[in-house]
């Protein structure tokens, strides 16, 4: 917990509240969901490893594996590489030197990408995503005052964007507006990192929606509850949220029939 990378000092990381937290995580994606779980080996020389959004995009049957922006970060590709071949998923590596990309820039909307232009992902990134996932529009979105364009905003729904209240947030949705011939709905919460959630469509289950635990956020978890066509599921993390953790940080959804 120590060694892992942090935007800012704060308090430290609770390592067994954290376990327990990403146990529950992972529970409620298994058990609840009934969703196959592939859980990746811990490295315990890459402290930033559970954020294994970070290292791939995956979009239908390819997945992009990324080249982080933190140095510290890049050998976390390799574990995901070997696992995303055994799914039998067309890979495509990020080779160019130049380019920096994490996957918690990335916004997939079903329909566009959205490529958060931070401290972690640059031009080159977003080229490459472009020209990977060529039936897609993608755009870049410059972000500031956040660590990645999913620390502040995600996908609640089919063609509804959660977005935080915060100035950067809030320009930054305006960006995405202009950019895209699509006209999203928004839902507007009080708290930026409450705005990552996971959506999920599951075929059994409907609509499906991983938030911030009201005992987090009580006024985002209010928001989240007026959506009545979700199943609602809170989830914590506290712990992860230190060094900038984010819900959809820990996992990286493949719609895909598989016997793992």
């Amino acid at each position: 917990c120590r060694q892992a990378l942090r935007s800012a000092a704060g308090p430290e990381v609770d390592f067994a509240r954290a376990e327990r937290e990403h146990q529950l995580y992972v529970g409620v994606l298994r058990g609840k969901l009934g969703l196959q779980v592939l859980e990746l080996p811990a490295d315990e020389s890459l402290p930033d490893c559970v954020f294994v959004e970070d290292a791939a995009v995956v979009c239908e049957e390819t997945a992009l594996l990324t080249r982080p922006g933190a140095p510290s970060r890049r050998k976390e590709v390799e574990t995901m590489k070997r696992v995303l071949e055994s799914l039998n998923l067309n890979i495509v590596e990020m080779v160019d030197e130049n380019a920096t990309l994490d996957g918690g820039d990335v916004l997939f909307t079903g329909r566009e990408f959205f490529v958060g232009l931070s401290r972690r992902t640059n031009q080159r990134g977003a080229e490459i995503l472009a020209d990977t996932f060529k039936d897609y529009a993608v755009s870049t979105v410059p972000v500031h005052d956040s660590l990645h364009l999913k620390s502040f905003c995600s996908m609640a729904g089919p063609n509804l964007i959660a977005i935080g209240s915060s100035e950067a947030a809030q320009k930054a949705l305006k960006t995405m507006q202009q950019m895209s011939d699509h006209r999203y709905d928004k839902l507007t919460v009080p708290d930026d990192p409450a705005a990552n959630c996971i959506y999920l469509n599951i075929p059994s289950k409907g609509h499906v929606l991983l938030h911030r635990a009201p005992e987090e956020y009580p006024e985002s978890a209010k928001v989240f509850e007026k959506l009545k066509d979700h199943m609602l599921i809170p989830i914590a993390n506290t712990e992860l949220e230190k060094v900038d953790g984010s819900l959809t940080c820990c996992s990286v959804l493949i719609n895909k029939t598989s016997e793992l």
